[in-house]
């Protein structure tokens, strides 16, 4: 509690930076690039180190600086023209409060895996829906398989429908559950890292899915074969969700 305590006092001396109508998509567009950072490192020199190739998922396959900066251009695009746009309004019309006391370490660890397991829902039947529905997938949701072999910058390579409704997901699910800010920064910032990390080509010896036991979590294997294949592994993240409806597929 104390040192939890100790970093929420840190955040709150920028409260008037926090209640910027700009804070929310700077928060969102830095916190993203700086997770993609490592992983673009890794695609610039996995052609040439066979260390790091090694670990490459889909080996036959690199990453040409005209994908990586399609990719940022449409990602800077979509912050621009409509995250901004409704953050703002969001800023107008429900301004957020921010309460003196940090939240206890087990609340903020039960509300980060309560709102991560609600989003891996949403994004389930969400998928699902997106492929099983050919003018659904033909309207929004092609736009984010042009790259069969997937890599950080692709993550957010997506149109303005499927960007503003799974983020609307994500933003709504800390007020339904009531969350203390804290922990829904924590959780923005946990739900992107695990995004970047499943669309960033590389089977790392300490990614999520090595630390979490008995095949609960799909990661980037799992869904570097969504991409591959197109018709399995539609939940994000854990795999519960495809192992109950069947759509389930390993490497």
């Amino acid at each position: 509690m104390f040192g939890l305590q100790y970093i929420w006092d840190s955040i709150l001396q920028y409260e008037a930076m926090l209640r910027s109508p700009y804070f929310p998509v700077l928060f969102s567009i830095t916190v993203y690039l700086s997770f993609c950072l490592p992983f673009v490192i890794l695609d610039v020199l996995s052609p040439r180190v066979a260390l790091i190739r090694r670990y490459k998922i889909q080996q036959k396959t690199s990453v040409s600086w005209t994908m990586m900066w399609s990719c940022l251009a449409l990602s800077l695009y979509n912050h621009a023209m409509y995250i901004f746009p409704l953050s703002v309004l969001h800023w107008y019309w429900r301004p957020v409060s921010y309460p003196a006391m940090a939240p206890g370490l087990l609340r903020v660890i039960w509300d980060l895996a309560a709102c991560l397991l609600l989003f891996d829902f949403q994004y389930f039947v969400w998928h699902l829906l997106h492929h099983k529905v050919p003018w659904l997938y033909r309207t929004f949701h092609k736009v984010h398989h042009k790259y069969t072999s997937t890599f950080a910058l692709a993550t957010e390579y997506s149109g303005a429908w499927e960007i503003l409704s799974l983020g609307f997901f994500a933003a709504v699910n800390p007020m339904l559950l009531g969350v203390h800010p804290m922990t829904e920064m924590l959780f923005h910032m946990l739900n992107m890292w695990l995004s970047v990390e499943d669309h960033c080509g590389y089977d790392l010896p300490w990614a999520t899915h090595r630390l979490v036991p008995f095949g609960l979590y799909g990661g980037a294997p799992h869904h570097d074969v969504h991409h591959q294949k197109f018709k399995s592994n539609y939940a994000p993240y854990f795999t519960h969700w495809d192992k109950l409806f069947g759509t389930l597929h390993s490497e």
